[in-house]
């Protein structure tokens, strides 16, 4: 992981040293003496420019994780949001084979209640591409819980991969993130040219639920904070109490 051919002054050096530290060994590699060691500078000087070692791995991974960011950010402008998911997963699995020690850091070494600033970015993206199923109507539950079960196998997937290619093994795991997107796919998402016939009354409510909540998100549809507020709330219990096709929850009880 290169950013310059050259970089002439202290902090492109400490930045350098880092990367190819974290590349070559992981987090624990990267330490104070041994960027200190690399950069051909004082650990005082990582401490002027990054704070402590947190900021200097931030800073490191911000900028490995920039041409990944954008290329997602540009994926939002193309095509239809299913295919824009399926695109989104390859990316990400593609990004942590390629960068194995920098998907560790943001992934599984990220301090315990502290999020970080470059996968909350990417964390949006996802929300917003959630959010464009959820208007078309496709989306089975909500948009929250739909962005963070994709998250988690995405990274779950990843990781295996890249500990399978590790260990010389990954061969032995081919198809795997295609069979695991299609499987968390089919659970969250209506396929619009192939509509189950035994699609139920309560799983299509919950979608035309789902999608109002995601069409009036936008905050312009003149209600107080608490008409807004019990309205979303509605909204919620009706997905909540429909979505695995409950008929006679509690939003339901009144038409009997």
């Amino acid at each position: 992981m290169t950013f310059t051919d050259t970089a002439p002054q202290p902090r492109e050096r400490i930045l350098q040293a880092a990367a190819d530290l974290l590349a070559g060994g992981g987090r624990e590699a990267v330490s104070t003496r041994s960027v200190s060691a690399a950069a051909g500078v004082q650990a005082q000087t990582i401490y002027r420019h990054f704070g402590d070692m947190q900021g200097l791995l931030d800073e490191v991974a911000r900028r490995g994780y920039a041409s990944y960011l954008a290329a997602k950010q540009e994926n939002l402008t193309t095509g239809d949001p299913i295919d824009q998911l399926r695109r989104g997963w390859a990316m990400h699995v593609a990004f942590g084979l390629a960068n194995p020690a920098l998907y560790r850091l943001l992934n599984t070494d990220a301090r315990p209640g502290a999020g970080s600033s470059v996968t909350g970015e990417a964390g949006g993206l996802l929300l917003q591409l959630v959010t464009r199923v959820a208007e078309a109507g496709l989306l089975r539950v909500g948009v929250e819980e739909a962005a963070a079960m994709i998250h988690a196998a995405g990274v779950g997937v990843t990781i295996t991969l890249i500990d399978a290619d590790a260990a010389g093994r990954l061969a032995d795991h081919e198809g795997l993130s295609e069979r695991t997107r299609d499987a968390v796919l089919a659970a969250l998402v209506t396929d619009p040219e192939d509509e189950p016939a035994e699609d139920t009354r309560a799983a299509r409510r919950a979608r035309h639920a789902v999608a109002l909540k995601a069409l009036l998100d936008d905050g312009e549809q003149g209600f107080t904070p608490g008409e807004r507020l019990l309205l979303d709330e509605l909204l919620t219990r009706l997905v909540a109490t429909t979505a695995d096709g409950q008929e006679n929850g509690p939003m339901t009880k009144s038409r009997g």
